[in-house]
Order: structure tokens, then sequence, then C-alpha cells
């Protein structure tokens, strides 16, 4: 029987981690299932799978095209009247087996291949822009809510507090150590601090919820976050960042334009090639009308009335623009980088400052609530002790959000 009783413990006590365990998820969790949600990303990859499926098709339209074609034609003439025999032959029947190979040179088509490549590098370019992007935000609304999980429980323990003095004072009051006002003094604090924990509630359960919109998932118990424990990443140099990605790949697609402006006026070069049976079936014996022929069309460009400088012209303003561009995202990139870490030193030694004051503060609320088991300690001085001590805990909580929320936006821009 004992050992009984002992299996059904030990088997709800491992049920009890179980359910603990499954109702608290860290930073990690929720952005797997961000990117696994987002229909953003999805249709990049779709767009970046059908960019090579373009390049597979450029190469298959420069192997031989077959096609079989069939025509025929019956133009009667009765009592003279109807078209001219010597037009429509009167009666024409054509089934042919028809090759065509183009003679384009392998610079043309890779150049065309190329075209499609640096395409499919700007969908790359901007689907590892906007996971970054979805990555903060749902980083932001994480630290957000994980700051109003720690307001409940900071709220909550300091409840706990309260309500033991709350007692004490209580057998005070009887005794005529304190006097009622003192009581209801301290007591109109508890009720207050009360009302504060259920806001940090209301807060914590909003926040929360907005995580999961973001996330794109459907969750309405009660989830408690882990701590994000965000690093600063190490800085990245400007070349190798994903934000100056796209600017390497404009100057590429110009470069590659202007080749296919000159293979556009180069010399093309089409063999042509058919067999089956074509006839009139007036030239000889209709079964004897099976053949085969061959042929070639050449072109070859000499005048176009200016059109290729003023392409030329065309691509060399789009890549001044480019240059304008990226020299103006360098100047800004480089001032957010350096802004957002002095932002963090800032923090950082701010939240040094706050937690030399929280010694103090917390040791003035221990000193006067053994001062006030003996009645030595006024109550308007223990609640003053305490409102300090909220405070600077609260400030506390801000700042290393603050912090958190800083290296998110510094994190975001060292890819």
């Amino acid at each position: 029987m004992n050992t009984l009783i002992k299996w059904f413990c030990c088997l709800a006590l491992w049920l009890y981690s179980f359910v603990t365990q499954a109702q608290t998820y860290n930073l990690d969790h929720y952005l797997e299932l961000a990117k696994s949600n987002s229909p953003l990303l999805k249709d990049l990859q779709n767009q970046i799978a059908s960019g090579q499926l373009d390049s597979m098709r450029i190469k298959a339209g420069y192997r031989p095209q077959v096609s079989a074609n069939s025509t025929g034609l019956y133009a009667p003439v009765a009592r003279g009247y109807g078209y001219a025999p010597a037009i429509t032959n009167e009666h024409t029947l054509a089934a042919l087996m028809g090759v065509n190979q183009s003679l384009d040179s392998k610079k043309n088509i890779a150049a065309q291949i190329d075209a499609v490549k640096l395409q499919s590098q700007t969908v790359s370019n901007t689907a590892k822009i906007s996971e970054q992007d979805l990555k903060k935000a749902v980083t932001a609304q994480y630290i957000a809510a994980y700051g109003s999980l720690q307001q409940v429980k900071f709220n909550q323990d300091v409840i706990a507090l309260l309500n033991r003095e709350e007692s004490l004072l209580k057998k005070l009051t009887r005794t005529n150590v304190y006097r009622q006002s003192d009581y209801l003094t301290f007591l109109v604090t508890l009720k207050q601090q009360e009302l504060t924990l259920s806001q940090a509630r209301l807060q914590y359960k909003n926040d929360y919820t907005t995580l999961n919109y973001l996330t794109g998932i459907t969750d309405t118990s009660y989830v408690e976050l882990l701590d994000p424990i965000l690093q600063k990443k190490p800085s990245v140099d400007a070349a190798n960042s994903i934000f100056f990605s796209q600017y390497k790949t404009d100057s590429l697609k110009t470069v590659n334009s202007k080749a296919l402006v000159d293979f556009s006026y180069k010399p093309k070069i089409n063999l042509l090639a058919d067999g089956g049976y074509n006839s009139d079936f007036l030239s000889g014996p209709a079964y004897k009308n099976f053949g085969v022929s061959v042929g070639f069309s050449f072109t070859l460009p000499l005048y176009d009335g200016g059109q290729r400088k003023i392409q030329y012209r065309k691509l060399s303003l789009e890549e001044d623009t480019r240059r304008t561009y990226k020299a103006f995202f360098d100047r800004q990139y480089r001032q957010q980088i350096a802004q957002l870490d002095q932002q963090i030193i800032g923090s950082e030694q701010l939240l040094a400052q706050i937690d030399e004051q929280m010694k103090y503060t917390e040791s003035l609320v221990k000193v006067d609530t053994q001062l006030m088991q003996t009645g030595d300690v006024r109550v308007a001085d223990l609640v003053l002790a305490i409102n300090n001590y909220l405070a600077i805990k609260n400030l506390k909580t801000q700042t290393n959000i603050n912090r958190l929320q800083l290296i998110n936006q510094l994190n975001y821009w060292n890819k």
C-alpha cells in the first residue's frame, strides 16, 4: 500500500513538472514559430524557387525547338467563279515536322541567365531583411511582455510583504501601540498596491496576446516567459551586411543590363529545318509530295535611331542614383550603430547606480519593518520607505527592459 502511494505521488510530481515546463516558453520558441508561420517568408522562398525554374526555362529555350504543323486549304471554283487557282492552288495539304535552332552565343545566354539569378538574389536579400524585421518585431514584443511579467511578479512579492506587515500592524493597533489612522494609512497603501497588481496582470495579458498575434499562433493560456538573455552581437563590416547586399546586386544588374543591350545589337542566326508532306495536288502525283527543307535566317541591326545610347544614359542615371542612396544609407547606418552603442552603455551605467541605490532602500525597509514590531517607527516613515523601494525597483525594471530593447535594435543592424 505504501509503495502504491509513493508511486502515485511520483506520478503526480512528474505530471506537475511536465505541465509547468509546458507553460514556460523562451524567446527562441516564438522566433521559430514566427518564421514558420510567416506567409511573407514563404512567398519569398517560392519566388526564389521560381527564379531557378526561370533559369532552366531560358536554357531549354536555346535547345532545338521541335513542332508539328498541319494546314489544309480548299478553294472551290464553280462556273468560273472563285479564287484564282494560281494563287490558292485550289486545294493544298501540309503536315510538317519543324525544327528551329537558335545560334546565339554562350555569353548572350549566360547574360540572360545572370539577369534571372540577379533578380533571385534581390528576392533573397529581401527575404533576409524581412526575416530580420520579423525577428526584431517578435523580440521587441517578447521583451515588452517579459517586462510586464516582471512587474507582476514584483508586485506579488511586495503585496506578500505588505500582508505580513499588515497582520502585525493590526495586532499592534489593537494593543494601542499604533493609532487607528496609522493602520488605515498602511491599509490604503496595501489596497493601492493590489490595484497596481491587477493593472500589471492585465498589461501582461495584453502584451502576451500581442506576442501571439505577431507570431501567428492562437493561445489564451497563461504562460510565463523566460528571460530573453540578449547579448550584443559582434559588429559586422558594412560590406558584409545584408542591408548593403542589395546595393551590390543593383550594381551587378546595371552591368548585366548593359551586356544585354550590347547583345541585342549582335547578329542573330537561326537554323530551320522541316520534313513531312506538302502538296497542292496539282504538281504531279500527290503521293510523291513527301520531302524535307532546310534554311536559315540572319539578322544584323544596322541603325536604331540612337536608342542604344539612350539606354546607356538611362543605365548611367540608375547607377548614379544607386551610389547616392548607398552613400546616404552608409552614413545613417554607422550613425545608428554608434548611437545605439552609446545608449546601451548609458543604460548599463544607470543600472549600476540603481543597484547601489537599491541596497539602501532595501536596508531601510528591513530596518523599518523590524522597528515596527516594537513600535519605534512611524507608519508614515515605513510607507515612505516602501514607496521609495517600489519606485527604485520599477526604475530598475524599466531600465533593464529599455537596455534589452536597445540590444535588440543593435543586433538587428549587426547582421
